[in-house]
């Protein structure tokens, strides 16, 4: 018959239970207080991780051209990422504004015309007659359109204001990611090392491992996904300038964040029937080839830059990544692929063992 311990034992136990529980809290309470004293910082920190990881390989090679002046060559990168996000930002908003302020002053004198709708319009499913409608009344009495549309334009605006505003934000925010990008770059050397003593505190001999699987994930994405949403904008936006489409780059940057949601084909139909609309047959017919050669490339490019250097299937990181995306918006997805990869390289760990340790008896 098995004997109770001692009392005084239960109360040792007893006693460091509650001392190991008064620990944890602690250290759950400064956790928690470092977090949300940290959480406005935490999205422009976690893009410049990114930022910096995904451009990690080009500033190398950079600062092997200078001569090992890692600061230069941060200082480099940095002006580079921010004349690249800057100008076309300047650019685009330099349109939209002359073109508001051109539309207002022609609406306002009166000299704005819209041409009549074609026949062939009618004729589109669903779509074709409401269309077909409001185009005729725009044509004919547009004052009496956009008196019509008065209370639906003052509900509009402020929505307009509000997204225009987060846009800017968004802007700003990506400026100062890529500063802490150039941050980092400069102080690459520590940050490798503390990189190293991370990973190996939470994966142990395998660290290097899953280091290098979140270092290729994110250049994976970047590449595979960002890029390739890059690379068929520009097709387009060389499309929407020869067809003529008014607004081309609005037009352009609404089709790459199409592409990053992978519905890019469904952002040019607008377009499209734009086209068919104003310009001739065979104009339009070029047109509407061109941008299927651009949809279609995405099964061209991808396959050869997304999962390229990773350790783990295409389908792993791309699910990841859009699933990471749908949830928490951009950033989700180089969250989604990293946590997704890692998860995948642990189960297949966890399923190896009982092999090996079978395999050692």
């Amino acid at each position: 018959m098995a004997t109770e311990p001692p009392l005084s034992d239960n109360r040792y136990y007893i006693r460091r239970a509650l001392e190991v529980a008064i620990h944890v809290g602690l250290l759950v309470l400064l956790t928690t207080a470092c977090l949300l004293i940290l959480r406005p910082f935490l999205p422009l920190v976690a893009w410049g991780i990114i930022i910096a990881i995904a451009t990690f390989p080009a500033y190398k090679k950079l600062r092997s051209l200078l001569g090992g002046r890692g600061t230069l060559a941060a200082v480099l990168c940095t002006l580079a990422f921010l004349a690249v996000l800057i100008v076309p930002v300047a650019l685009l908003t330099d349109t939209l504004i002359s073109g508001i302020r051109g539309l207002t002053a022609q609406v306002r004198a009166g000299n704005i015309s819209i041409p009549p709708p074609p026949e062939s319009v009618k004729g589109w499913p669903l779509v074709g007659a409401p269309l077909s409608r409001v185009w005729d009344m725009a044509y004919t009495n547009l004052s009496g359109l956009l008196k019509s549309l008065t209370p639906q334009i003052r509900e509009f605006l402020p929505r307009l204001l509000h997204t225009s505003a987060g846009i800017g934000l968004t802007v700003v925010q990506f400026i100062l990611s890529i500063v802490v990008a150039g941050v980092l770059l400069a102080n690459a050397s520590g940050g490798v090392s503390v990189t190293h003593l991370l990973a190996a505190r939470l994966f142990g001999d395998r660290g290097p491992e899953f280091e290098e699987l979140a270092g290729s994930t994110v250049r994976s994405v970047t590449n595979g996904i960002i890029g390739v949403a890059v690379i068929q904008a520009v097709l387009a936006g060389i499309g929407f300038l020869v067809a003529g489409l008014p607004g081309a780059g609005l037009w352009c940057l609404v089709f790459l964040f199409g592409c990053v949601l992978q519905i890019g084909g469904i952002v040019l139909i607008p377009a499209i029937i734009y086209v068919f609309a104003i310009a001739s047959t065979t104009k339009a017919v070029v047109f509407l080839v061109w941008c299927v050669i651009v949809v279609l490339s995405e099964h061209v490019l991808k396959p050869l830059l997304l999962g390229r250097g990773v350790a783990v299937p295409i389908v792993v990181v791309f699910l990841g990544a859009i699933g990471g995306f749908l949830a928490i918006g951009i950033i989700g997805l180089f969250v989604g692929a990293i946590v997704l990869s890692v998860g995948y390289k642990l189960l297949l760990a966890w399923l190896e063992g009982p092999t090996e340790a079978k395999q050692g008896t």
